[in-house]
């Protein structure tokens, strides 16, 4: 994947479980480290002091640990990234299909316990149930009869997520 991409990815990983997409700095942190620089020359590309921009990144790969349930760091971000871009669930508007390929997770609550990396293979599989779970529940509140914006509420995931959920 490159650069763009891997940003991409972060900035939905992070949409999909805040609500919020990256900022600037946070964009310039993740192209940073994935360039393998330091939190100086990171800095100085974005006009900020070397203490903000390491604070905003220790920050940022703490959030992307309890997103992707796996310890993140500068010198395993793009590993980590990749590796999350090929196997988690996304959230397709396809009819078709609502499985694929580049998104993160649907979930808004992640653990925030670290995994036992012995057992990483099932931390993957509860993943996917966590995901079908959120899916069916959406399916299920939609037969109900509420609309996108009411489950958006009742899940506490962004509307967006919601809307990107077809129906069965």
């Amino acid at each position: 994947m490159q650069v763009h991409e891997l940003l991409q990815l972060v900035d939905d990983a992070v949409y999909l479980n805040t609500g919020k997409h990256l900022n600037d700095l946070q964009r310039g942190v993740i192209e940073g480290t994935l360039k393998y620089q330091k939190y100086a020359d990171i800095a100085e590309n974005c006009g900020c002091s070397a203490g903000h921009a390491k604070d905003v990144g220790y920050e940022l790969l703490k959030m992307l640990s309890d997103i992707f349930g796996e310890p993140v760091d500068k010198s395993n971000l793009k590993s980590v990234l990749e590796r999350q871009g090929n196997v988690n669930i996304s959230l397709v508007n396809n009819s078709s299909n609502i499985f694929g390929k580049g998104c993160i997770n649907i979930g808004s609550k992640q653990p925030k316990t670290k995994p036992d990396k012995s057992h990483s293979g099932d931390s993957k599989l509860k993943q996917r149930n966590q995901n079908k779970t959120q899916i069916e529940k959406i399916s299920k509140l939609r037969y109900f009869g509420l609309n996108d914006q009411q489950i958006a509420e009742v899940l506490e995931l962004p509307l967006e997520v919601i809307k990107q959920v077809v129906s069965e």
